[in-house]
């Protein structure tokens, strides 16, 4: 499968940056997913979780608070206003879903966006 760069930053700097096999994104009109080849495209992200596909079949998953995402045939690059990353090991990753549960519940979008991001967080244990 073809790769593509990814990178996520957000006003604190990049928390990732590799190349990825997908990324499936929380878009404002519903969440989509990008792969290498992908049409260009400018896309407002939603409150919710950002999942990656690694290049070694992996999943990670970002909880993010809402921004952009600017997608081209080789590179997406994601904006965000806030960002967890939840990967690692037990300890850290029980740590980085509760600093996901706090980001999505400040982030100002619908009860119903929240409710669905924090569950797909929970759903990661």
């Amino acid at each position: 499968m073809e790769l593509m760069k990814l990178e996520i930053v957000t006003p604190n700097g990049v928390i990732f940056d590799d190349e990825v096999k997908q990324v499936t994104l929380p878009g404002s009109e519903g969440e989509f997913g990008v792969l290498a080849g992908h049409a260009a495209v400018v896309s407002l992200l939603d409150t919710g979780v950002i999942s990656i596909e690694l290049k070694d079949n992996k999943v990670v998953s970002v909880a993010v608070n809402g921004g952009y995402v600017k997608v081209d045939e080789e590179e997406t690059l994601c904006m965000v206003d806030g960002a967890v990353a939840l990967s690692g090991d037990d300890t850290n990753l029980s740590k980085a879903i509760g600093e996901a549960k706090e980001l999505l519940e400040k982030a100002q979008s619908s009860s119903t966006t929240i409710a669905a991001a924090i569950s797909h967080v929970e759903s990661i244990k």
